[in-house]
């Protein structure tokens, strides 16, 4: 599975952003597809992640403000991010988990948010 994520940028605080990660590969056989952030200094840490059947979980601090989203005809997740805060400042990873339980993540996408 090959992962190509885009989208990032420079916002100001309080502006939105969407990341798309599109799949090629084997891609029948993706069961997850899910965001991770880390910021200078810290963790990866999970954002947001969507199954093959829809449901989705989100990290409390991104609750309610990012919506991550999945097009199963275009092999592509979403992560949709309004009401940006400087702490959403971080690389961006998109990480796939497939059927035989192997992981594969994309190349980062900087979001920068500005005060």
């Amino acid at each position: 599975v090959q992962l190509q994520a885009s989208g990032g940028g420079l916002v100001q605080a309080g502006g939105s952003l969407r990341l798309s990660c599109a799949a090629s590969g084997s891609i029948f056989s993706i069961k997850a597809m899910n965001w991770y952030r880390q910021a200078p200094g810290k963790q990866r840490e999970l954002v947001a992640a969507i199954t093959s059947s829809g449901s989705r979980d989100y990290a409390d601090s991104v609750k309610g403000r990012f919506t991550i989203s999945r097009d199963n005809t275009k092999n592509t997740v979403y992560l949709q991010m309004n009401s940006l805060k400087p702490e959403d400042t971080a690389v961006y990873y998109c990480m796939v988990t497939v059927v035989a339980g192997y992981d594969y993540w994309g190349q980062g996408t900087q979001v920068t948010v500005s005060s």
